[in-house]
């Protein structure tokens, strides 16, 4: 599905994609809001079926009245803005050696947010019990905080309690409720099953059911998907490109990739596995079992500080990339990218405009991806705030 809104279909199957069609021109409106013959002009849904979604969403404490628009002949339009404190999302990043957790609005606004040290190679119950403590712990943030309340939508206590299980009764109140987790983890994984593969350098986690593992402890909906394709994720609903690659320097080297406007994760939801091109056939051993891989040879080259060297194979990469593709642009992020950002930006950026001279076409544009170190986090959040808006 693109990223772009409408035309809505006037189907009783379809109410819940035309209701979330309605919800992402809310969303996208700001606080100005949108009139309903707005709605159904930009929707192709009947004024009919505006009113009936609009008055739903409504009962539900998703929308309210934001004045009147000017009155072109007849009676004023009422203008609708979303809510954004009616429901709450939390992204959850699941780093080798950090997790990082957020609160978000409908909006997609971080309300509160945290990290800690974090062992992905500990054994998975004692890895499971520090992300729900996480989470557990960022709640009562947001709780200490003031974020809380809101009288739309039903109020229910919403957290994680003492035992470790989110749900009613735990004591946080939000405004609606919240919608879900959305987990955020290094690849390979089934994004469809939420199961973990072999991810690179921790082979015990292969067959590993993290979403419903951590679904079980938290007592909430879980979302599982790879930390590139969170990222992705938040340029399609930033609608930052049609096509782009979002590369992920960290402690691992992926991608995160759109097309068309939307996530691209393969037939078997793996796509993304950026680092692991092998570009040296007798390099370096890499921990996924390879040789002179694409990985391997940029953290080598990270780990002695030269940077020019790790920017040059990430170019290589990058480059191969775009050939590949034909993308629009490409986006870099990650902890090793954000610490000193400009020798990357240029040194991938010159790779691919080599290329682009060689073969008589205009390079595509490289930049640091918005919201730097919190991209992958609020992506994760947006995992389940996603079908809300028909994106995702």
């Amino acid at each position: 599905m693109s990223g772009a809104a409408g035309p809505g279909a006037n189907l009783t199957a379809l109410r819940s994609y035309n209701a979330a069609l309605v919800l992402r021109l809310l969303r996208d409106a700001g606080e100005d809001g949108v009139s309903r013959p707005e709605l159904a002009g930009r929707t192709g849904l009947t004024p009919q079926a505006v009113s009936k979604i609009t008055a739903r969403l409504r009962a539900e404490g998703l929308l309210a009245e934001a004045g009147q628009r000017a009155s072109t002949g007849g009676k004023p339009p009422t203008a609708l803005r979303l809510v954004p404190d009616a429901r709450h999302a939390i992204g959850l990043q699941l780093d080798r050696d950090e997790v990082t957790a957020v609160l978000v609005d409908l909006a997609g606004t971080p309300v509160a947010a945290r990290s800690a040290p974090f062992d992905f190679g500990a054994p998975a119950e004692e890895a499971l019990a520090a992300a729900t403590a996480e989470v557990r712990a960022l709640l009562a943030d947001a709780a200490a905080s003031g974020v809380a309340g809101g009288t739309t939508g039903g109020d229910i206590a919403a957290g994680v309690g003492p035992g470790g299980a989110a749900g009613a009764g735990s004591g946080f109140a939000l405004g609606g409720g919240l919608l879900g987790v959305g987990v955020a983890a290094p690849g390979p994984l089934d994004h469809g099953s939420g199961v973990l593969h072999r991810v690179t350098g921790f082979p015990q986690w292969d067959g590993f059911p993290l979403r419903d593992a951590l679904a079980e402890r938290l007592a909430l909906p879980v979302v599982l998907d790879k930390d590139t394709n969170a990222a992705a994720l938040g340029l399609v609903t930033a609608g930052t490109a049609e096509s782009a690659a979002y590369l992920h320097l960290g402690t691992g080297l992926g991608a995160g990739l759109v097309l068309g406007g939307d996530v691209y994760r393969g037939a078997r939801t793996d796509a993304g596995e950026f680092g692991h091109q092998v570009i040296q056939l007798d390099g370096p051993p890499c921990d996924c079992g390879n040789n002179g891989c694409l990985e391997a040879l940029c953290l080598a080259a990270v780990a002695r500080g030269d940077r020019t060297d790790a920017a040059r194979l990430l170019g290589i990469g990058a480059t191969n990339l775009v050939r590949l593709l034909d993308i629009d642009r490409v986006l870099l992020g990650g902890r090793m990218v954000l610490a000193d950002p400009e020798p990357y930006v240029r040194g991938v950026a010159a790779m691919i405009a080599e290329d682009s001279a060689r073969a008589s076409r205009p390079p595509v544009a490289v930049d640091v991806v918005e919201r730097g170190e919190r991209a992958v986090v609020e992506g994760a959040a947006r995992l389940v705030l996603a079908p809300l808006f028909a994106l995702g």
